[in-house]
């Protein structure tokens, strides 16, 4: 094992440092909750950050911000919502794998990070994966998983398929993160046929 080597997760929680998104999420949530007939929960926006003797990486999801998406080490982006409204920013967001960079807020970020590995070949075949996650547009279910593809999706997708258990990954107690189990069920089938995970992506 190399010193300070491993992947570490963080738990944000949903619009932190944003109070728009904060109070959407808040009535999303209620009206599921209702729906569900259940208590309503805080949800949550996962993040990572892998750490290696060459450098460390933030790898996350946001709407996309301007055209600079070099300098945020911007990998690939998708839709929000539509593919067909894409062609406006705001219904865009980006898949980040930044070196060197910063996760937003995190120090609003809940029981974390959380180190998940310290082996460094885990960390690094993680980073080589970020090419390839489904880049299906966000808030809707276009791979049948279950459940609609968003942050947290991408996230566990990219453990999942790095080989890092995500048996004992949960969100902090009282909260819960929606997207999460689609990421998990389109890991499992990309496991199988690697052409599962073909996505068109959106030109960044």
């Amino acid at each position: 094992m190399e010193p300070g080597a491993g992947v570490e997760l963080y738990w944000l929680p949903l619009g932190a440092g944003g109070h728009s998104v904060r109070l959407n999420g808040r009535v999303y949530e209620r009206v599921v909750a209702w729906l569900e007939r259940r208590e309503a929960l805080a949800l949550y926006h996962a993040a990572l950050r892998v750490k290696l003797p060459e450098g460390s990486y933030v790898i996350e999801q946001a709407p996309v911000r301007d055209g600079g998406g070099a300098e945020r080490g911007v990998v690939a982006e998708g839709a929000v919502g539509s593919r067909r409204a894409a062609r406006f920013r705001i219904f865009r967001y980006e898949l980040r794998c930044w070196r060197g960079g910063v996760i937003p807020d995190a120090d609003e970020a809940v029981d974390s990070p959380r180190r998940l590995t310290s082996d460094p070949d885990v960390a690094r075949r993680l980073l080589e994966l970020v090419h390839d996650v489904p880049t299906a547009t966000w808030g809707r279910d276009e791979l049948g998983a279950g459940e609609m593809w968003n942050s947290n999706s991408l996230i566990a997708w990219l453990l999942a398929r790095a080989g890092i258990a995500t048996e004992t990954i949960h969100p902090p107690s009282g909260g819960r993160a929606p997207g999460w189990r689609a990421g998990l069920v389109v890991a499992g089938r990309c496991a199988v046929d690697a052409r599962s995970c073909r996505y068109p992506a959106i030109p960044a």
